[in-house]
């Protein structure tokens, strides 16, 4: 027995050195081969929630919305290219706006990519004066982003996705993961088996003991088959919750020890079957729900649950590095576009094969210690 916990102490010395030596080497950018702005000047002062999809030909397409500030009705969306083989993007052009043909022009929000394979590019989209009363749109383009078709207003209650990337299922469903906000927040799912031409609402998801509240999914695939939501809430933490039968029934929203600042985060499987986050590794001060939108990171995960911390994309005390968006081209890269103090939109460009990662125990960066608390216990409190 004495044998046993000797050989226990020394592995975990040796642990403990291996982990310091990995920590003391870390320089959290390995594996990142781009990092530059979309645009260095733009005839609008403010910008948020971009979003990025590889089209059919292999351009990369960024959307975001612009305009004196969030809210604002002169708010209005841009797309961006980066052709494939360019080392730069195309000058932002106005898409949509929010014009009405009777009553007053409002805003609009939260522009989201996605190409059909094979087929359009979708920008859904939303329009109105605020999260509580906004509905969605719909364009299309055949060109890759180029140029797009009349805006489609969704079916009456229908959002489209909130913030990030619909999927497409096995059974050729494409989910959308959406949210509604107003009396309280809540998850749930809308969906499209012929991409768009109908639409089938699901029900809102169960909010847990803890009455979590939740938006702005994004999805996860799973090797058994299951599906995973993760992203923001107001409780200091990200949830977490899965579905066995392609996002019809889910189980109750979780928490997981992984801190949330109520900002937005997104995630990609990979196609080696891993999990990229991105997010603000960072609780809010004392025992608020909100907090400032800084550092942006990156961590790695096998099952969704149990995170390894990988990148800091930022980590400037000067706040809103936020809103990521994430996905895998065809190439195996992985790309990521997000928002820049609210004046610019970032572009990353990552080989994941690259990544060097470390364990988040309790919901602590490695290095940080004392930084982050654990989420359950800040969601006690």
């Amino acid at each position: 027995m004495r044998g046993l916990k000797v050989a226990l102490l020394l592995i975990g010395v040796l642990t403990l050195g291996s982990c310091s030596s990995a920590l003391k080497n870390k320089t959290w950018k390995e594996g990142i081969l781009v990092d530059e702005f979309i645009y260095d000047k733009a005839p609008y002062p403010s910008c948020h929630a971009v979003t990025i999809v590889e089209a059919t030909n292999g351009d990369l397409v960024s959307s975001w919305f612009g305009g004196t500030h969030e809210r604002n009705p002169d708010v209005c969306i841009y797309v961006s290219r980066k052709p494939k083989g360019s080392d730069k993007w195309t000058e932002g052009i106005m898409v949509a706006d929010g014009v009405m043909k009777d009553g007053p022009r409002l805003p609009t929000w939260n522009p989201v990519l996605y190409q059909i394979p094979g087929g359009d590019l979708m920008l859904f989209y939303k329009i109105g004066p605020k999260p509580s009363e906004w509905w969605g749109m719909l364009r299309r383009s055949s060109d890759g982003g180029k140029t797009w078709s009349e805006a489609e207003k969704m079916p009456d209650g229908f959002l489209g996705p909130i913030k990030n990337k619909p999927v497409l299922l096995s059974n050729g469903t494409l989910l959308l993961p959406s949210s509604i906000e107003g009396d309280g927040w809540r998850l749930r799912m809308e969906s499209t088996p012929d991409f768009g031409k109908t639409w089938v609402m699901g029900d809102t998801l169960p909010r847990g003991k803890k009455e979590i509240n939740a938006i702005q999914p994004s999805i996860l695939f799973h090797k058994d088959g299951s599906i995973q939501a993760i992203g923001r809430t107001r409780n200091r933490a990200l949830f977490s919750t899965f579905s066995k039968d392609n996002g019809k029934t889910w189980s109750d929203v979780e928490l997981l020890d992984m801190p949330n600042n109520n900002s937005g985060t997104d995630a990609v499987t990979l196609k080696n079957g891993k999990h990229l986050l991105v997010y603000n590794h960072v609780l809010p001060p004392g025992d608020l729900a909100k907090g400032p939108r800084t550092p942006l990171n990156v961590s790695i995960s096998d099952d969704g649950i149990h995170w390894n911390a990988a990148l800091v994309l930022e980590d400037s005390k000067i706040s809103q590095y936020s809103y990521p968006s994430v996905i895998q081209s065809s190439d195996g890269m992985v790309h990521i576009v997000y928002t820049w103090r609210r004046e610019k939109l970032k572009y990353v460009k990552i080989d994941p094969s690259k990544l060097v990662t470390l364990p988040i125990k309790k919901g602590i960066w490695p290095g940080e210690k004392g930084k982050v608390v654990t989420a359950v216990k800040a969601e006690e409190e």
